[in-house]
């Protein structure tokens, strides 16, 4: 287990960087693997990646280790479920894992400004509610689990992300809450580090790409990252965190 303070960090070897808002990757990609300052190379599919801003965590002797330890195979297969016939959850900011990350679990942070190591969590925190991006000292612990993005509450107890539909036509964000309940509308999987939502009937240009909007609410964006991005929102592309 880890202390909250360390971030994950990966350090790539290139001979060049790419441009702001540039190609970076992609099966067929033979350029530069890595971005200028202030860009990171997101995934956007197996055929394109792209620079786009963002900041890297700080590089480290110790990245190789790391990032073996990010695999899918140390993620939970299985989750024991809680017997309450109510599905009761813990009633009070003074429950929860704790600051100490707990074995198959991950923080998940924002790496971009203006939201940068802002942490993923629930509010109330804790509690059925609106997922925020907001303060390290009150981060929930996520694991991905048969495509369901799942909160940690107790070793028995756990809150699962639930992309809302939309009824409106040309809509261009999707909320997000966490309910007791799994979700019922898409799939959560992670590409590389990067935190990813799809679902069967709907393309989105970038699967990584996030919007926070008021409340430091997170949102899934609809739209290309970067562009045309709703009024009170802000992009933003969010991360594991060891």
């Amino acid at each position: 287990m880890r202390s909250l303070l360390f971030g994950l960090s990966v350090v790539t070897a290139v001979s060049a960087q790419q441009t702001a808002w540039g190609q970076c990757g992609g099966l067929t990609w033979k350029g530069a693997i890595t971005c200028v300052n202030g860009y990171v190379c997101t995934f956007s599919s197996e055929y394109y990646s792209q620079c786009i801003p963002g900041t890297a965590a700080p590089s480290s002797s110790t990245a190789p280790t790391t990032i073996a330890t990010t695999s899918k195979t140390s993620m939970p297969t299985t989750l024991a479920t809680t017997t309450s016939s109510g599905g009761a959850v813990p009633t009070g900011s003074d429950t929860g894992p704790g600051t100490t990350l707990q074995t198959g679990y991950y923080w998940i942070r924002a790496v971009a400004a203006p939201n940068f190591h802002k942490y993923l969590q629930t509010k109330p925190i804790y509690l059925p509610g609106t997922a925020i991006l907001e303060s390290y000292t009150t981060a929930g612990q996520f694991a991905i689990v048969d495509g369901q993005l799942v909160e940690l509450l107790t070793p028995t107890t756990f809150l699962y992300a639930n992309v809302i539909a939309s009824t409106v036509s040309g809509a261009t964000k999707l909320a997000v809450e966490f309910k007791t309940a799994k979700n019922t509308y898409g799939t959560f999987a992670w590409s590389g580090d990067a935190l990813q939502w799809s679902v069967a009937g709907l393309s989105r240009p970038n699967l990584s790409a996030w919007l926070v909007c008021e409340g430091q609410s997170l949102w899934v964006n609809l739209g290309s990252y970067g562009y045309m991005t709703p009024a009170g929102c802000v992009d933003q592309t969010v991360s594991l965190s060891l």
